[in-house]
């Protein structure tokens, strides 16, 4: 048996400008998510850690080290415990699994996989959170934070697309809502709210907002006037302004 990938390769061209992916059957009888590259390929699990592997004997480095910081607040006495702390080696090997988990959702959105897009997503934030909150340096503390926007935009447009797909446009359109104000709150929490408006994570989610009202029967009218009061009620003006713009849209 060859170990040569080059018949492969050449069955499945790569074509620059796409995300080229497809769901494979291993040896195994289990289904294999493969990505194609300008230089190879690359075969991921569809659960789980990607490349299969089991650190320490748990699902992935960030469920160890979460169990460990557990172990550890569980064990501590009193105030002046130390507290748990992520050395650099330690937040490496974090962002490093964290890839693994990029790729592998990028492609469920490719393959339409919503449900994998928002477990992978979630579950990459909650490493992000784990180096912020625990991380030794100020370099791994702030390193993934650029991501954080990102991370958060494609797991509130995989929610979006499922609620399509089920025929649920209202859901959609509160899945893109929630989205853009976590996003909002992330600029604003780093000192960035200027760079919001302009921010690509916002405008992605706009337009997919602007494209979804649009095919919105009438009747939805009221359910938007109603989240609209209850959102000028809690004060929650930006919430307000996207929700009239939508009621505009419908009118249009």
């Amino acid at each position: 048996m060859t170990i040569d990938i080059t018949g492969i390769l050449r069955d499945w061209p790569y074509e620059p400008g796409q995300i080229n992916v497809r769901l494979i059957e291993g040896d195994d009888g289990e289904p294999k998510i493969q990505m194609r590259l300008d230089l190879g390929l690359l075969q991921m699990e569809t659960s789980g850690r990607p490349d299969a592997q089991r650190p320490q004997g748990f699902e992935s480095l960030l469920e160890y080290y979460e169990a460990a910081m557990d172990d550890h607040v569980s064990q501590a006495e009193g105030d002046d415990a130390d507290p748990f702390v992520l050395t650099p080696d330690d937040c490496r090997q974090l962002r490093e699994e964290a890839v693994q988990y990029y790729h592998r959702y990028i492609s469920l959105l490719v393959l339409g996989d919503y449900q994998g897009v928002v477990r992978d997503t979630t579950r990459n934030l909650r490493v992000l959170d784990l180096c912020r909150d625990h991380a030794e340096t100020e370099e791994d503390r702030d390193i993934l934070e650029q991501f954080r926007p990102y991370i958060s935009m494609m797991r509130a447009r995989a929610i979006a697309s499922q609620a399509i797909a089920d025929e649920e446009p209202n859901a959609a359109v509160f899945a893109i809502d929630e989205g853009l104000e976590a996003v909002k709150k992330i600029y604003s929490e780093s000192g960035e709210a200027d760079s919001f408006e302009s921010a690509n994570e916002v405008l992605l989610l706009r337009g997919m907002r602007d494209e979804l009202v649009k095919k919105l029967p009438a009747s939805q009218k009221t359910e938007l006037r109603r989240r609209l009061q209850e959102a000028i009620e809690h004060e929650n003006y930006e919430l307000a302004a996207i929700l009239r713009d939508e009621l505009r849209m419908l009118k249009e």
